[in-house]
């Protein structure tokens, strides 16, 4: 698995040995270990617990002291891990702004 995290988005590619996986909250998971091992302080969670008005199955990941939060988009339509499955899967990164 090799994760990319960027100023436009998160991209997560499937490597030709990494399994199948069948679980948006795995693969959040894996993302999350992976950020942890590039150094990010990063923590997976469901989004309603943080006071987001979405799906109470929906998880994403976030910097610990909020500085930007790594959600997939399309989580109404369809699964992140569909796309991981077939080979690249990118999720939206939304980055805190400093009050001016």
């Amino acid at each position: 698995m090799k994760v990319e995290l960027s100023n436009s988005g998160c991209k997560v590619t499937r490597g030709a040995i990494d399994q199948k996986l069948y679980s948006e909250s795995h693969l959040l998971h894996l993302v999350k270990k992976e950020l942890i091992r590039q150094g990010y302080d990063v923590i997976k969670k469901l989004m309603w617990k943080d006071g987001h008005l979405v799906g109470d199955t929906q998880h994403y990941i976030r910097e610990r002291k909020g500085k930007f939060a790594i959600w997939f988009g399309s989580y109404a339509i369809r699964t992140s891990y569909e796309d991981y499955n077939e080979g690249e899967v990118v999720y939206q990164v939304e980055f805190d702004q400093p009050d001016s």
